[in-house]
């Protein structure tokens, strides 16, 4: 307790023993425990970031978006892999409350999260959700524009020529992959394409997802002549499955995805992605959440919506249409 007062410059201790403790302090090159004093004042200055595959390398720019916010602002960062397991996800979310973080930025496994979700909410313990959606939980969000990035997409995909378009997606009920089909949806029935529900795929959204999905595809009687999938990983599944069948890509099936990553910009053809701004959507969400620790974010939860941007490259099969005008 001495000690204490001396480091934190509080009264009730002598000018001698204060002399000697600050000596001692010198000597022994001592440092105040963050946890310590964590305990005593009830803030543990850690914050908790829960994502579903930390090898998926949209969520790198995830992780150092909230990470350098929680720095900036004095908290360190507990960071956990759900691997898109319910059960380590729970696990997860009651190991740090138990680790005492002030407050928890997840993207959820998907719907079935509600339920370790909702003790939170009911807690009212701060929480913002990154990336996904879970229907009941209402708290703060950060998102990216899934319906209308996947319209805008498809709806290039026409343009340049496709009419059969196969959807390699996730499970229904995860909310990106949920909303990046309806804006599939939406965009053929603008163009009044029928929806052909044999053309829409469920997969793991890993490379081993994408390219189980691609043989499918490739043993279609009649083959779409575009692939699109949720995710990057997703694409490059699908790549492999097509180079080792000796299928071209885009001559004779093209293909598009959501995420552009830097090392497979480098890939030929290049891929015609929907970039999502994941370092700034973690960066705002950790923003949200430091918010609502502090108090002072008011009662009305906030959800806030991204754009996708397009990024048209060679994959979509745009230079073949480009020949065939010339």
């Amino acid at each position: 307790m001495t000690v204490s007062r001396v480091v934190n410059d509080q009264r009730g201790v002598s000018a001698e023993t204060r002399k000697k403790i600050e000596k001692a302090i010198a000597e022994l090159d001592y440092a105040p425990s963050k946890l310590a004093s964590g305990l005593v004042s009830s803030k543990s200055r850690l914050i908790g970031l829960i994502v579903p595959d930390v090898s998926n390398p949209f969520f790198a720019p995830i992780v150092r978006g909230a990470e350098t916010a929680a720095r900036r602002a004095g908290y360190r960062m507990l960071l956990c892999n759900s691997e898109s397991d319910l059960r380590l996800e729970r696990e997860y979310v009651a190991d740090l409350v138990g680790h005492r973080v002030e407050g928890l930025l997840i993207a959820p496994v998907g719907d079935r999260s509600d339920a370790h979700l909702l003790k939170l909410q009911e807690a009212n313990f701060p929480l913002v959700l990154l990336d996904r959606h879970v229907p009941g939980i209402e708290c703060d969000s950060v998102t990216l524009d899934n319906v209308s990035g996947a319209r805008q997409m498809a709806a290039h995909l026409m343009a340049v020529g496709h009419r059969s378009i196969a959807f390699i997606t996730d499970a229904d009920d995860v909310s990106t992959g949920r909303e990046r089909r309806e804006g599939l949806q939406q965009a053929l029935a603008e163009a009044h394409i029928e929806f052909s529900e044999s053309l829409v795929l469920y997969s793991t959204t890993d490379q081993l997802g994408g390219y189980r999905s691609a043989q499918q595809i490739l043993n279609m009687q009649q083959r779409p002549t575009a692939i699109f999938t949720v995710n990057n990983m997703v694409a490059v599944g699908v790549m492999q499955a097509m180079r080792e069948a000796n299928v071209k890509v885009p001559d004779d099936i093209a293909l598009v995805c959501f995420d552009d990553v830097q090392h497979l910009a480098v890939i030929s053809p290049f891929l015609t992605v929907i970039d999502q701004p994941a370092e700034t959507m973690a960066n705002v969400a950790t923003q949200l959440l430091l918010e609502r620790i502090a108090g002072v974010a008011g009662k009305k939860r906030r959800n806030i919506s991204f754009p996708g941007k397009l990024i048209v490259r060679e994959s979509c099969g745009v230079r073949l249409l480009r020949k065939a005008q010339s």
